[in-house]
């Protein structure tokens, strides 16, 4: 299925599909869960285009490349262009907001980081990042949002934004100072702790707490 931005009822986006940057360890539980040092700084990594898929429907897990770990994160689509903003610009350039899998080849990520070498074949491959469709953020309190995720019926992550170490507009802003944000880009603002392996017919119940609820399966 080709992915498009859209809202829960099915209204398109104007924007073509960008790159999606991600922000690693954001969340510090999550951080020490996988024994990282708690970043300075955001870390940051892309997603390319080719790595998204609507999470409206089941998505695709590697069957021969080791462990993959979901790691659930709200998302926030961006519709204005956004070049060494401040955080007063960010607000403006916000056009929605979601939810995304951040999903990720551990064992390999793992070999990885040993080597000193990137992370893009783990964080980066076809199928690797499942976004959900977005709706408005008008109203919505991007300091206090709750992230859930259930797997099996098994709630695995509960989160919430301001346990974020940076928060949602200032990463806008310090993004923007490196990478230019435009219409159709897509920011994932970090993971809870609880991240753990999705299989092949796991039923996964992804969650904006009170705003946006995903029902989806892998496979």
């Amino acid at each position: 299925m080709v992915y498009q931005h859209q809202t829960p009822d099915g209204q398109l986006f104007d924007w073509p599909l960008g790159k999606v940057v991600c922000v690693g360890r954001n969340y510090a539980d999550h951080a020490k869960e996988l024994n990282n040092p708690v970043p300075a700084v955001p870390l940051l990594f892309i997603k390319p285009a080719s790595a998204v898929v609507p999470m409206t429907a089941p998505f695709r897990v590697p069957r021969d490349l080791g462990q993959v770990h979901f790691e659930t994160e709200m998302a926030i689509l961006i519709g204005q262009t956004l070049t060494d903003a401040e955080e007063e610009a960010a607000v403006a350039a916000i056009a929605g907001i979601g939810l995304g899998l951040d999903l990720t080849l551990r064992d390999l990520q793992d070999a990885l980081k040993k080597s000193g070498h990137p992370w893009e074949k783990a964080k980066s491959f076809d199928g690797a990042c499942p976004l959900s469709p977005f709706i408005s953020p008008d109203g919505i309190d991007l300091t206090d949002c709750e992230i859930r995720l259930t797997v099996n019926g098994e709630l695995r992550q509960q989160g919430n934004s301001a346990q974020m170490l940076t928060p949602v507009l200032a990463l806008l802003s310090y993004i923007s100072k490196f990478f230019t944000l435009n219409p159709g880009d897509v920011v994932l603002t970090g993971t809870p702790a609880g991240v753990g392996p999705v299989r092949p017919e796991d039923r996964l119940v992804v969650e904006l707490a009170e705003h946006l609820r995903i029902e989806t399966s892998a496979c």
